[in-house]
């Protein structure tokens, strides 16, 4: 027997047009990249690839991850405005493209984002219907969804990490959907990338980043569907 498809399989996400992929799931890219630089950065730098490189402009993809940079979802009527928000924010922002960057997703799209006191780099992919994936963070491999609650920790490399972590998630009784698991090399700087079921406890959270070998944590609500 075949699965039934859902409505949304058949209409796609709630949005503003004019595009599921080249809006809605750009929008959520920058929703997420929001998320885990820490709020509006002052600056960023974007680089549209492959198909986004030649459409960004006339599909609005440049408005719309302006919009998700801001915090806006999908279906917020403001995105058509977003530069205009962009400036009372006081967010400085740049565009390029670069039309063959064969390695890449067709629909892909970097930020760079800074302020004062730190800069964040993260590649998106959208892979239609509202879809996307966060391919990389600070140059460590993520493909994260951005639906799901998310943690994010940099630590070092040290033996045993991986399952002392998934122990005290077990422990606060959330479940791991996915888990990714990246490092620059041996005995260096790696990151977890841990996608679970449901909210994690704000003391759990607290006591994973009192530990010596955590660097950095960053804790991910879902983006709207």
């Amino acid at each position: 027997m075949s699965e039934r498809s859902s409505i949304f399989d058949m209409i796609g996400p709630v949005m503003i047009g004019p595009s599921s992929s080249h809006t809605a799931g750009v929008v959520k890219i920058g929703n997420v990249a929001r998320q885990i630089f820490g709020g509006t950065p002052e600056s960023a730098d974007i680089i549209f690839y492959n198909s986004f490189a030649r459409t960004f402009e006339g599909h609005g993809s440049d408005k719309a991850i302006i919009a998700g940079t801001l915090g806006f979802q999908p279906d917020d009527e403001r995105i058509r405005d977003a530069f205009e928000y962009a400036k009372k924010e006081k967010l400085n922002f740049n565009f390029r493209s670069i039309g063959n960057a064969s390695t890449l997703h067709p629909n892909s799209v970097k930020l760079v984002l800074k302020n004062a006191e730190k800069s964040t780099e993260i590649l998106g992919e959208s892979l239609g219907g509202g879809v996307v994936n966060i391919k990389e963070v600070d140059g460590f491999t993520a493909n994260i969804s951005g639906q799901n609650y998310t943690l994010i920790i940099k630590s070092d490399d040290k033996k045993g990490t991986i399952a002392f972590i998934a122990e005290v998630i077990g422990h606060d009784d959330c479940n791991i959907a996915t888990m990714t698991v990246s490092r620059l090399g041996k005995n260096d700087m790696a990151c977890q990338f841990i996608e679970i079921d449901s909210p994690i406890a704000e003391l759990t959270i607290a006591y994973l980043n009192s530990l010596s070998w955590v660097h950095q944590i960053n804790y991910l609500t879902p983006i709207s569907k």
